[in-house]
């Protein structure tokens, strides 16, 4: 028979442990000396202590989620509670016993921690739901646009809060965000009727003069061609595939007429010549103007130069190709420039994306809520199906959104 401070071995071979609540049989041992016995499951007890401290050091050092913790824990105390082992399993079943008490303490803190979140990504997401809805109502559309898109992102970037409330505010901040596209559709609609109007006053006025082009009273037929302009400027623009063509023939059936005024007028030529020096002046002042930077501004000093212009009269024919090109040409830039702000706030295209958009994100939400019920349910193989298909989703919508910033609103 062979003993040691925690176990012995009787003369049948069979190993046992002291503990509080008494002997307990470890096993039999038959293949060796008492001695090599006892080595053997003292052995197995120091695997154990090596076990547990690497479980604390985990539990203290790493991220080690509370289950998967307490799944290590009762490992552990089920080889420790089958006595297979020579030493203090007591001392052993303490240590455990604490970590549970570790273990706990960080689920709750973790608990915690999570309501501290999701009260704070409540709150932020509450607060985009008000801007957004104080922007639905804005005029400001390009500002008020870009705004809306970056509340977006940061909406994205916040955690999902409990379905229920979740659902609730995306509805309130996707509301607001309908309001403003339908507001601001309508408003560029109203916008076209302008255009469309503009188009029908025009016309009007191209028809008076062309009828004016072969008078010969002078006098009278010049003012009435500086009231038609007036006109014309007031109308606004109409649509670019009609503005072009109204005015060559507004602008032509003028030509007109001031050519065979100038032939009659002969004598007037040294005055054109004059005229031609001031027009050569401005228009070397509009071409200053180029490239265009601030169109606003652009604009503004192309219409107070061009009133300027047209309050000269008229130059030598034979120079006016040459200086009016010039204009023409700056002219050009600006209708360009025009163009360009126009194809980038187009309502009707930026609705259909708009309208891509809306339908890519709901489909990303209708994942992601049907990921959560998988996930709930335990179903994580149905979960991660979904999840594949939610990346798939989500790179489209993604792509979808960069094309919706490209209108600028």
């Amino acid at each position: 028979m062979s003993s040691d401070p925690w176990g012995r071995v009787d003369e049948t071979g069979t190993v046992y442990v002291r503990t509080a609540d008494g002997e307990q049989v470890v096993g039999s041992w038959q293949a060796g000396s008492p001695e090599e016995a006892l080595a053997y499951f003292e052995r197995k007890y120091e695997g154990l202590v090596v076990e547990i401290g690497l479980l604390e050091k985990r539990v203290k050092t790493t991220d080690l989620s509370a289950k998967d913790a307490q799944a290590a824990i009762d490992h552990i105390r089920e080889q420790v509670d089958a006595h297979h082992a020579v030493g203090d399993l007591d001392a052993l079943k303490v240590r455990l016993d604490k970590l549970v008490e570790t273990v706990g303490k960080r689920r709750e803190e973790r608990k915690q921690q999570r309501a501290k979140q999701s009260d704070e990504a409540r709150h932020a997401k509450e607060a985009l739901v008000v801007e957004a809805e104080e922007l639905a109502q804005s005029d400001q559309w390009r500002a008020a646009g870009e705004r809306l898109r970056a509340l977006m992102d940061t909406w994205k970037g916040l955690p999902r809060l409990d379905r229920k409330s979740d659902d609730e505010l995306w509805h309130r901040f996707s509301h607001a965000r309908s309001a403003f596209s339908k507001r601001r559709k309508a408003h560029f609609a109203s916008l076209d009727a302008q255009r469309e109007d503009a188009r029908k006053t025009k016309e009007r006025l191209v028809g008076e003069a062309e009828a004016l082009s072969g008078s010969t009273d002078w006098g009278p037929t010049a003012a009435r061609y500086r009231e038609l302009m007036a006109e014309w400027k007031a109308a606004g623009r109409a649509q670019r595939e009609h503005e072009d063509d109204l005015w060559n023939r507004f602008r032509g059936a003028q030509d007109v007429f001031f050519a065979a005024r100038s032939s009659v007028f002969a004598e007037r030529d040294a005055e054109q010549t004059e005229n031609l020096k001031l027009k050569e002046e401005l228009a070397e002042e509009a071409e200053k103007l180029l490239p265009i930077g601030d169109l606003k501004s652009a604009r503004a000093a192309f219409r107070a130069i061009n009133e300027r212009w047209e309050a000269i009269g008229h130059v030598p024919r034979d120079a006016r190709p040459k200086v009016e090109g010039r204009m023409h040409t700056v002219e050009r830039a600006l209708q360009e420039a025009e163009e360009t702000e126009w194809r980038r706030t187009n309502p009707e295209a930026r609705a259909r994306a708009a309208g891509l958009t809306g339908q890519l994100q709901a489909a990303v939400d209708k994942l992601r809520g049907q990921i959560d019920q998988a996930r709930a349910q335990g179903n994580n193989a149905r979960a991660d199906k979904l999840e594949r298909e939610l990346e798939g989703r989500q790179a489209l919508l993604d792509q979808a959104l960069k094309g919706l910033q490209e209108f600028g609103g």
